[in-house]
């Protein structure tokens, strides 16, 4: 899955290449990729049409495009392989393309929504006087969010009772963090992905933010984390920070810091990896 830096590339791509542009027409050439919209495929198009896109905005992973002239946006499951690019009219179709929009304008370019796996789709939904799609209203900020509060989030941290690598993809406590970038913060914090979330203090929490932002702002800054060609920015580019990693998928590697070799656990359907020796597990009490 697509995590915050991968889906902020694709929001800065719409930003610049569909942002203020009227959609001349929408076609929907699967159905299930707009599944989420309830009325159906020629609903959500005909929705689309005469309506001029706004900036690109984001909660963490998820990803919308406000109607400018009305109180609804459509919003972006990219869920595990879907790709919003930008294309020339005349490019050759992708061969999972399902959902074409094309603009009333003379730039020659329109916007697709590619799925491989058909897990991902758009749907239109009311906004929220916050701006939020309604649907994603509960979600919490993100960690690069100017408005996120570090202290609140110490807080509700210590009161939810439960392990710091589930509490780091709880949506509702901070949004954006996935699987891969919680790894790779918490071997920068030397912290074990199953410490308790009771008994983190204050700058133990503050500093595992600081590191969740610096990991997160250096895969900003190459692009994201691409390791296939289903994660491509609005051109099509695949980003590089996986050759950065220092945790996720090095299992059996050295550790950067001390040379143990990366280990890596089951984990709620997916997988940890850490440095036993940087990150030592916490005592289990008799």
């Amino acid at each position: 899955m697509p995590e915050l830096p991968e889906v902020e590339v694709v929001r800065r791509g719409l930003e610049r290449w569909v942002a203020h542009r009227t959609v001349a027409e929408a076609e929907v050439l699967h159905p299930r990729a707009v599944r989420r919209h309830l009325a159906g495929a020629d609903d959500f198009a005909h929705r689309l049409e005469g309506h001029r896109i706004g900036t690109a905005d984001r909660r963490g992973k998820y990803l919308w495009l406000p109607l400018e002239d009305t109180d609804q946006s459509v919003l972006a499951h990219l869920g595990m392989s879907g790709q919003l690019l930008v294309q020339p009219h005349d490019a050759p179709d992708e061969k999972h393309l399902r959902i074409r929009v094309r603009f009333a304008d003379d730039l020659h370019t329109e916007l697709r929504f590619v799925d491989q796996r058909t897990f991902g789709g758009l749907s239109l939904h009311d906004t929220t006087p916050d701006g939020l799609p309604d649907v994603i209203a509960h979600i919490a900020r993100d960690p690069l969010d100017p408005l996120f509060d570090d202290e609140a989030f110490h807080r509700a941290l210590r009161r939810k009772r439960t392990t710091i690598k589930r509490a780091l993809l709880d949506q509702s406590l901070i949004s954006g963090v996935g699987n891969i970038y919680a790894d790779e913060a918490l071997w920068r914090a030397r912290i074990h992905y199953e410490s308790p979330t009771a008994g983190f203090t204050r700058p133990r929490t503050l500093l595992l933010l600081g590191h969740v932002r610096d990991v997160m702002n250096a895969a900003l800054a190459v692009g994201g984390t691409s390791f296939d060609s289903l994660y491509v920015n609005v051109n099509g580019e695949s980003g590089y920070f996986d050759r950065s990693l220092d945790a996720y998928g090095r299992e059996g590697l050295p550790c950067r810091r001390c040379g143990t070799p990366v280990r890596r656990r089951p984990w709620m359907n997916r997988s940890s990896y850490f440095c036993p020796k940087c990150q030592r597990a916490p005592r289990v009490s008799s």
